[in-house]
């Protein structure tokens, strides 16, 4: 019995361990649950970069063209008659890249700056110390009618080869592209290079005759696509003549011109008045139309206001909303049946509202009631004795 005894205390811890070792196991069998990481957006705001100089500040000579013609003109640089052509036969000495040479100038710090025309042609030196702006036009990027994006001034007609600035008295956004290398992918060589100037509305290309038309969504576009692709190349070795396209006589190219300026009106409207009214009057929104048709009749079954009742403002208006802002500071009191009870309220409010006025002056408001009682007689000063005539009498001649 003893050494059976001596074999279950012994055996007990030997028990107790497995025991142990078993719960430890199962501890190390299960599997914690993945803790959520957090997850940290990081907004990398890149600095704006500098505009980089196209060229070097010796770029520039101050030496005269070739000569051409008899008389040189100093103000244009170009020697006067012989060859007109001659110039367009020259291929242009830079050319611009946007995606590397655009970025901040000092004109991003000043409103209403011009675009840098030299940067248009790839040939500016000053990088971000000039006072233009180097970078493609943008849609709100809006300058006067008489001027272009580069702040030269406008004529009111175009010249006689449809060259130079441009005219004011139409929006012209149609360039005209000749002298292309005529091959059969014309049409796309003018998108691919035409289109880093900005939005393409339309193309239209002549293939016999190596002539491309390009319209853009803005005129400022045009304007800068006209100076930076003058005398430039496009995958061969041609010199573009780069010009103002004259009006189209098509028809239908009018009344496409008609519907998108018909179409910007609609555009600016539709932002000066309130989303809810718009999305109203186009119907977008059948619970605006249910709700305008419930407030429109006013209580009268089968009654719908018209829009120049409902949507009128001013003092009158029959739709309280149109009353907003036109309230006036002094509002009549309304009658009463006898007409007598409200005369005496309103009496004792304007006395109400004198006396403080007059108790802050020198003289008491017994005094000031006093003076007003008083009869003051004033000497009447006697009227002059109406004028007889004349002093002296003349004659007449005919009384001889």
């Amino acid at each position: 019995m003893a050494d059976q005894q001596e074999d279950g205390v012994a055996m007990a811890p030997v028990a107790d361990e497995e025991t142990q070792n078993m719960a430890v196991a199962t501890t190390n069998s299960e599997v914690a649950a993945p803790t959520e990481k957090k997850v940290v957006k990081k907004i990398i705001r890149r600095k704006r970069r500098p505009a980089r100089p196209q060229v070097e500040p010796d770029f520039f000579t101050n030496e005269p063209p070739p000569q051409t013609g008899t008389t040189f003109n100093i103000w244009y640089n170009k020697w006067a008659g012989g060859d007109h052509e001659a110039y367009q036969q020259t291929k242009s000495k830079g050319r611009c890249n946007v995606a590397r040479d655009s970025g901040y100038t000092k004109a991003d710090g000043v409103s209403g700056s011009y675009f840098c025309l030299f940067f248009a042609r790839g040939l500016c030196p000053r990088g971000a110390d000039c006072m233009y702006l180097h970078r493609l036009p943008g849609t709100y990027d809006l300058s006067a009618p008489n001027v272009d994006c580069f702040g030269r001034d406008k004529f009111s007609d175009y010249r006689d080869d449809m060259g130079g600035v441009g005219s004011f008295m139409r929006q012209n956004r149609t360039i005209y592209i000749g002298r292309i290398h005529v091959t059969d992918d014309i049409e796309e060589i003018v998108a691919r290079h035409f289109a880093e100037w900005g939005p393409i509305e339309r193309i239209r290309v002549l293939n016999s005759r190596g002539v491309a038309f390009v319209t853009y969504v803005n005129e400022a576009n045009a304007e800068f696509a006209k100076e930076a692709m003058a005398h430039q190349s496009l995958d061969h070795d041609e010199v573009l003549n780069v010009r103002w396209a004259t009006a189209d006589p098509n028809p239908m190219a009018r009344a496409r011109e008609a519907r998108r300026i018909e179409e910007q009106a609609a555009e600016a409207i539709r932002r000066a008045l309130p989303a809810e009214f718009v999305a109203e009057i186009e119907g977008k929104d059948p619970e605006a139309r249910k709700r305008r048709k419930l407030e429109s009749s006013y209580g009268l079954e089968g009654y719908e206001a018209p829009d120049e009742i409902h949507f009128a403002q001013g003092p009158n208006a029959v739709n309280p909303a149109g009353r907003r802002g036109y309230e006036v500071e002094y509002q009549e009191r309304p009658l009463l049946e006898d007409g007598t009870a409200g005369e005496t309220e309103t009496a004792a409010q304007e006395a109400n509202q004198q006396q403080p006025a007059q108790s802050a002056g020198v003289f008491s408001s017994s005094t000031l009631a006093a003076l007003g009682r008083a009869k003051v007689a004033v000497a009447s000063k006697p009227a002059a004795p109406a004028s007889t005539g004349p002093l002296v009498g003349y004659d007449s001649d005919s009384d001889e």
